[in-house]
């Protein structure tokens, strides 16, 4: 145990700060700011780790990840021991340490009466101190078993299965189609919260382990799902869940309407020095943003950092609490409010607004939104109220409301792949798809989600894999696919 009293000597959580918002909103950097004297203050707030007989931060984790263990490493400072253990459930802690909600701290016990240890913060420090040093280096496999997979998609699930897989001595390829890397980690999450800096470090290790990447190539159009299967022993596919929630409503048609990770994705493609025709921009424009989750948030600071005229983030649901409330009792992960970075640099937040319609300027173009009050009906579904309807002036409006499933077109057609009710792909418990020697893993078998369930299931997917190569595995399978929650 780190410190047998340090949570009744340290009550507080305390956090890194945020850099000042003047002077984050004129660049793309990491919205954190870097202490000097880092370790002292993340050795207070490791030291709060009571070391539980019953750790519940375990079971809010779906990697399993060995908290206790780590904390206690990073208060006696024993980081090559630190990341060791980190990375024994957990690829990428440079990505989950800062763009995961972070339910492991909704788990954690301290947190039944004082505010939870600052977990998230911890790992994240870990694996920075870990690059830092120079203790992330290659794991090359041993040997070669001869076995070839392809992995579909580079987002955190096929990145996970891909370097599992590689190290178990199998010749891996990566396929993406965008022209780099990293999936929504790329081109969907902002590089204030996510510099593309931490994706490039790692995919070179993976590189120098043995993974092959092939960025611009898509599975479907460039290469056909049979050609594919054909070509490699195994295929994992970790396309993600990329189709969008659409509003059906009068308007929807009119210019300046656009989904949020067309936006986004822009956005992230011109940051990085790409040139982006016909950028959709927010620069000067009255935005609106549909939807207040983690995508609505995005959409918040990117617009802002283009120089917005103002920006207002519409919820068709009720503000949540501000605590957690009774029917979300420890150790459940509770829907509270929440204000993110992008929230404290500006912006307006409105709950229960229903939007009727979008409005034309004459030209095709949207100039207003029609919104009205949110009604519950007995039924539980919601309804705009009538007589509540008004105007909200919009020249850009960003559709924000999450995504419905996989891209499954190509799949389907060419390979006739099993779907679910929900669309999809159909998988057993061991991620294998209807299609012999095809498994799936993340988003595309379980639906949206968080970037801690993709790693977890690419990494199970890994082992499922390894097995049927194989006739058996050595590799860790945290979750099964049975397993996983649609709530998470």
């Amino acid at each position: 145990m780190a410190d047998p009293r340090g949570f009744l000597k340290v009550r507080e959580r305390e956090l890194p700060p945020n850099r000042p918002v003047a002077v984050r909103l004129r660049d793309w950097k990491d919205v954190h700011a870097h202490l000097e004297e880092g370790q002292v203050f993340l050795k207070e707030q490791a030291g709060r780790c009571m070391d539980c007989g019953i750790p519940f931060c375990h079971q809010g984790c779906p990697l399993g990840n060995l908290i206790p263990e780590w904390n206690d490493l990073v208060y006696r400072e024993q980081w090559v021991d630190a990341i060791d253990r980190l990375h024994a459930t957990n690829n990428f802690p440079e990505f989950t340490g800062r763009v995961c909600p972070a339910p492991c701290e909704s788990s954690c016990v301290l947190g039944i009466n004082q505010p939870a240890v600052t977990i998230k913060n911890v790992e994240v420090s870990i694996i920075d101190q870990a690059f830092a040093r120079g203790y992330v280096t290659p794991q090359v496999p041993q040997r070669l078993t001869g076995w070839t997979v392809a992995v579909v998609g580079s987002g955190p699930a096929g990145l996970a299965a891909a370097q599992q897989l590689t190290r178990a001595g199998h010749t891996v390829a990566v396929y993406e189609r965008d022209d780099a890397i990293g999936g929504l980690l790329r081109y969907g999450i902002p590089d204030f919260k996510l510099e593309k800096s931490h994706i490039d470090r790692r995919i070179a290790q993976m590189e120098a382990e043995g993974t092959r990447f092939r960025p611009g190539v898509e599975i479907g159009v460039d290469i056909t799902w049979d050609e594919l299967r054909a070509r490699f022993d195994a295929v994992v596919v970790a396309t993600g869940a990329t189709v969008p929630r659409d509003l059906t409503i009068p308007g929807r048609e009119l210019d300046g309407v656009h989904f949020a990770m067309e936006f986004l994705h822009q956005a992230n493609a011109v940051v990085a020095g790409r040139e982006v025709p016909d950028q959709i921009t927010a620069t000067g424009k009255h935005v609106i943003v549909i939807g207040g989750g983690d995508t609505g948030s995005d959409c918040l600071g990117t617009s802002l950092r283009q120089g917005a005229a103002s920006v207002t983030t519409l919820a068709i649901g009720k503000q949540p609490p501000l605590e957690r409330p009774a029917s979300q009792p420890w150790p459940t992960d509770p829907i509270v409010f929440e204000v993110s970075s992008s929230h404290e640099e500006g912006g307006e937040r409105e709950y229960l607004a229903s939007t009727v319609e979008f409005l034309d300027d004459g030209h095709g173009n949207v100039r207003a939104l029609r919104v009205a009050e949110t009604e519950y009906l007995p039924d539980g579904r919601r309804a705009p109220r009538a007589g509540t309807e008004r105007e909200i002036p919009a020249d850009l409006v960003l559709v924000a409301m999450g995504f419905t499933g996989p891209e499954t077109g190509t799949l389907t057609e060419q390979a006739e792949a099993g779907l679910t009710g929900r669309g999809l792909v159909a998988r057993d418990d061991d991620f294998a798809s209807t299609l012999p020697g095809v498994f799936v893993a993340g988003d595309a078998g379980r639906g949206q989600s968080l970037i801690v369930w993709a790693i977890a299931e690419g990494r199970a997917a890994a082992a499922s894999v390894d097995a049927y190569l194989q006739g058996g595995t050595e590799l860790p399978a945290p979750v099964r696919a049975s397993t996983v929650s649609l709530r998470a």
